[in-house]
């Protein structure tokens, strides 16, 4: 277990160096637990976090949409939505996504296609 946490890191890292953001395109940064998931909208060039998301945030609704999404994809597509909400609200339309070395593939693509469709291109 260990070891595939030190992969990750590992992993992020080599993506960190390569990446940055700035005031005018920020870098959104995802992180996702067992339980739940993360998104910051980061300011690398002064290291303030200008948004954040988690599912922690949202509420459960009492209705539930037809063809919604349940369980952590559907949790992180609504991340997406609000970090995406808070980024226009910042005026910020434009960020570099840092997946944090997790693989592009299920909740972290989920939050990334949700905050695509709320107005953030990447």
């Amino acid at each position: 277990m260990l070891e595939t946490k030190q992969k990750r890191i590992k992993r992020h890292k080599r993506i960190r160096a390569k990446i940055s953001g700035t005031k005018e395109v920020p870098r959104l940064c995802v992180f996702s637990s067992n339980s739940h998931i993360y998104a910051q909208l980061i300011n690398d060039k002064i290291g303030k976090i200008i948004a954040v998301a988690s599912d922690i945030h949202i509420k459960e609704k009492a209705g539930k949409k037809e063809g919604a999404k349940s369980g952590k994809i559907g949790k992180a597509y609504e991340v997406g939505q609000l970090i995406a909400q808070k980024a226009l609200e910042n005026k910020i339309e434009k960020v570099v996504f840092d997946r944090g070395g997790f693989s592009y593939h299920g909740v972290i693509k989920s939050l990334a296609d949700s905050a695509r469709e709320g107005g953030l291109k990447f």
